[in-house]
């Protein structure tokens, strides 16, 4: 196999941090990828992995040697595009990294329209809520909600997410509904833990800017909790309007404290700073932010809630 070659198959298994991953994610058998490894290494005449039954870890010199083999593979992949070999339509796989209930309610039921516009990708979901390292993980990108603080990657604007301070309306009904954000102390409150100001909920009104310290009997680091827990009544929640768009149209979540608006938190599209950015993820982001701009929860225009006791 020519240097490229195995170039690629030792970065796809750094990054995903085994030969079984990524001799299925590059379609090619363990062994392969295996003998693949150690023939560069003896090109190279060095140890690039540490190998153990239950982790494969880079050595100093195999950083040094995927950092450059990055770097390689993206010059060789811009120089492919230069001459059009790449402008055709976008295929491979593409690992797509997300939060769980956005990608439930947001990425999934648009999947169908993507791979019937471009019929040749495959795309692979990586669902989680906390921030994983995209090229540690092996993703090529990622959706993130909220400030980014990653200078190392580059990243796209591709939505808005407005947050509503929300409850069931048998919760309302049964305990009183806020007048004010420091109403909230006398309510039993169900905190994301993901959230940077963790139990300090933030709301910017006609005064400007108050901070609450919020409590409650039930935390969650995951936002399909915190849904199911506001659904079943148990408290009232910061969260994103895109969480409940249906049950806060039907009556069943209410939205409270119309004059104090949580801070709104941007959506970007992230992946690792690269010089090239491959076809696919190209696509994958264009396909989303054209999504996302048409879609009212997404999106800068406020929609609306007739059946909500606030305007979103």
């Amino acid at each position: 196999m020519d240097l490229l070659g195995l170039l690629r198959i030792f970065a796809r298994a750094a990054e995903l941090q085994g030969f079984t991953a990524a001799a299925r994610d590059l379609g090619l058998t363990q062994p392969t990828v295996s003998k693949s490894v150690a023939a560069l290494e003896e090109r190279l005449g060095t140890r690039l992995f540490q190998r153990s039954t239950q982790k494969l870890s880079l050595t100093e010199d195999g950083r040094l040697a995927l950092e450059q083999a990055r770097n390689l593979l993206d010059e060789v992949a811009a120089f492919e595009e230069s001459f059009g070999r790449r402008r055709q339509a976008p295929t491979g796989l593409v690992r797509l990294g997300m939060p769980v209930a956005f990608g439930r309610l947001h990425i999934v039921p648009r999947l169908k329209a993507l791979v019937d516009l471009h019929p040749a990708l495959e795309v692979d979901l990586v669902m989680g809520d906390g921030v994983a390292d995209l090229v540690e993980a092996g993703i090529d990108v990622a959706i993130r909600i909220g400030d980014l603080n990653e200078p190392a990657l580059i990243a796209r604007r591709i939505g808005v997410t407005r947050r509503v301070t929300v409850a069931s309306r048998d919760y309302f009904d049964l305990r009183g509904r806020p007048a004010c954000p420091q109403d909230l102390t006398g309510h039993n409150c169900i905190v994301y833990t993901y959230l940077a100001t963790g139990d300090e909920w933030l709301f910017d009104g006609p005064a400007g800017r108050t901070a609450v310290r919020v409590r409650g009997n039930v935390k969650a680091n995951n936002s399909e909790a915190v849904r199911e827990a506001v659904l079943a009544g148990i408290g009232i929640a910061v969260c994103p309007v895109w969480l409940f768009g249906d049950e806060i149209s039907t009556g069943r979540v209410e939205t409270v404290l119309p004059d104090f608006a949580p801070k709104s938190l941007p959506i970007h599209a992230v992946w690792p700073s690269r010089r090239f950015t491959s076809p696919k993820v190209r696509a994958v982001v264009d396909f989303l932010a054209a999504g996302f701009r048409a879609d009212p929860l997404l999106s800068d225009a406020a929609p609306r809630t007739p059946h909500s006791h606030s305007a979103i």
